[in-house]
């Protein structure tokens, strides 16, 4: 219980900070970022001051925070069930053809951020980290799209993934590069914001000092308070929300039930067997697949549609708080500083790769409102989709222009498959089993096919005008 509610206490924490705090209200970074950051320091400080110490009122302190923190250790892996589970629920869900033709050009954007990580991150420890930091495994190279393109629920999820592999660091690592992605996309992308503005490449003059204080702060104005969501069951019969938790169970039990099924078919191939693959990858991808799975019954023979996005994304916002605070809060902070320097490199080649994709991909990528979608790419390949969203409200408050669409249409095709999705469980086990070169040859591969596709958008494009 206490362990609760130290978690509690860190998010009301981080939030009051949030409001009061004018640089934090300008950095908009989330209250549970800022509540992981206060445990963290917290329970740092008070362990070094107690290192040496038996006795005392900071070595009492030390104990007693250690004992309250030390149940958070597990959350992370337990809740990223949870969110990938309710990422499709109650979201209706078009064809993957309609998805397509509203988002091919977001989508190949996306993906080339996305697999450029990969080549970037995978690549710099081929040539450089692991020679002249030889202690550090071939996952060390994956740190960077954990932590980027994954963000803090996805690092905080592939801890047992890690552990199997016998570098528990991992985590360590792939939350400090979350830290370091989230706060760089907003300080980076606040500074493209106003640089665009002022060459007139955005289609709304606007820059971030025009945000009013009660969006920078993070409350909501009471007449303008949305509806957290809609109740689809009466109370006397059950509880909705208890509903919506009940499904997002079953969701999680699929993804169970399917990783056993990987696990029963790989334990009977001894090819398979005797790399381990499958017993290294993670459950949360496929709770996604059970959520998904869930929703096609939902749209397909539920008349009633019992199934509200509205509670769904109350689930899943809460238990991604939870996960944050759980996981930045508990980061080992003497494993990270062991190895800063190569951590620090990753993170400037991560931020110099995203900034270069903005800069001279998208002007030829999009053709109409390019700053506008590359910037909500941008925020959500260092951070999370609520920090790109919040990218592109800056320049395009009113989302007058057809970005917002676009960008909401590529995740449902992108997000199955990367920052989080299948990919992202497979190539961490890829890079323990098989080594650096696979993984980097497959993520150039990618790069050069989503490549190929961008020059034929393009070709087409120049033949139509």
């Amino acid at each position: 219980m206490l362990s609760f509610i130290g978690l509690c206490i860190l998010i009301l924490v981080g939030h009051i900070l949030r409001v009061r705090i004018r640089l934090l209200a300008r950095l908009y970074l989330p209250s549970c970022v800022i509540g992981g950051l206060v445990g963290l320091a917290v329970i740092q400080s008070f362990h070094y001051a107690a290192a040496g110490l038996d006795s005392g009122w900071v070595f009492h302190v030390s104990a007693f925070l250690s004992s309250v923190s030390e149940p958070w250790g597990p959350l992370p892996g337990m809740l990223i069930n949870i969110v990938f589970a309710c990422l499709f629920l109650g979201v209706a869900l078009p064809s993957p053809g309609t998805i397509w033709k509203r988002a091919y050009t977001q989508l190949a954007y996306g993906q080339i951020v996305a697999w450029g990580q990969y080549v970037v991150g995978v690549g710099l420890w081929i040539v450089l980290i692991h020679l002249l930091w030889p202690g550090l495994p071939a996952m060390f190279g994956g740190i960077l799209p954990v932590g980027f393109e994954g963000g803090h629920g996805t690092a905080g999820g592939l801890a047992p993934v890690f552990e199997q592999y016998n570098w528990s660091a991992g985590k360590d690592f792939a939350l400090a590069s979350a830290t370091g992605g989230i706060l760089s996309a907003i300080i980076v992308g606040m500074m493209l914001v106003n640089w665009a503005t002022r060459r007139g490449y955005t289609i709304r003059r606007a820059s971030p000092a025009d945000i009013p204080e009660d969006e920078s702060i993070g409350i909501i104005p009471v007449d303008r308070r949305p509806v957290a969501g809609r109740l689809s069951v009466h109370s006397d019969s059950v509880e909705a929300l208890g509903l919506h938790l009940a499904i997002v169970g079953v969701a999680v039990l699929i993804g169970y039930l399917m990783k056993q099924g990987l696990l029963a078919i790989e334990a009977a191939v001894p090819a398979l067997a005797s790399k381990g693959l499958f017993k290294g990858f993670p459950l949360f991808p496929l709770c996604m697949i059970g959520g998904l799975l869930i929703q096609i019954y939902e749209d397909k023979f539920d008349r009633h549609k019992i199934i509200d996005v509205g509670l769904m994304k109350r689930i899943q916002n809460t238990s991604l708080d939870f996960l944050v605070v759980a996981a930045i809060a508990t980061i080992r902070v003497e494993v990270v500083v062991g190895a800063i320097v190569p951590l620090l490199i990753l993170i400037a080649a991560g931020i110099l790769w995203n900034v270069i994709c903005l800069l001279f991909l998208a002007p030829y990528v999009f053709k109409s409102a390019w700053f506008e979608r590359a910037i909500a790419e941008l925020g959500q390949s260092m951070g999370v989709t609520a920090t790109g969203l919040l990218l592109l409200r800056v320049v395009d408050p009113e989302y007058e222009s057809e970005a917002v669409d676009a960008f909401a249409s590529k995740q449902l095709l992108h997000e199955p498959f990367m920052g989080g999705g299948l990919w992202t469980g497979m190539a961490i086990p890829m890079l323990a089993i098989y080594g650096a070169w696979p993984v980097f040859g497959i993520a150039c591969a990618a790069v050069m096919i989503w490549g190929v596709v961008i020059v034929f958008v393009i070709a087409r494009r120049r033949k139509a005008t």
